[in-house]
Order: structure tokens, then C-alpha cells, then sequence
């Protein structure tokens, strides 16, 4: 199936989790990453059981602080 992922299309086998498309795309520290699938966010704790769909639209979101 095709995913958009990051805003590059990847083919991906079918019946993959959330979870399964961060070990495949080798996502470092998973656990600071927020996921969101066609602009809807995914709670962490759903992300084994959240499957993707051909044509789903998928963002890693990196939340960083900083300042002065």
C-alpha cells in the first residue's frame, strides 16, 4: 500500500501499525514523537493497535525547547 509519509509517498506492506511504521522507518526516540495520521493526532498508547490505510497521510512531529 502507499503512504504518504513526511511528505514523500513509500510503499509499505498492508495491515501495518503506527508503531510498525517507526521501527521501519527507523524513527530515533519513538517515544517524544508525535504522530499524526491525515492531520488527526494518535495517542501514544494506541499506536500498536492504530492501522494504517492506503493513501493515509503520516507526520512525525518533533516538539523541541529551547530559548535563551
Amino acid at each position: 500500500m502507499k503512504l504518504v509519509v513526511a511528505g514523500t509517498e513509500k510503499e509499505f506492506e498492508e495491515g501495518i501499525s503506527v508503531e510498525d511504521l517507526l521501527r521501519l522507518e527507523k524513527v530515533e526516540y519513538p517515544q517524544y514523537v508525535t504522530v499524526t495520521i491525515n492531520n488527526a493526532f494518535v495517542q501514544n498508547r494506541d499506536r500498536a493497535e492504530t492501522i494504517l490505510h492506503e493513501g493515509d497521510k503520516v507526520e512525525f512531529l518533533y516538539f523541541m525547547g529551547g530559548g535563551c
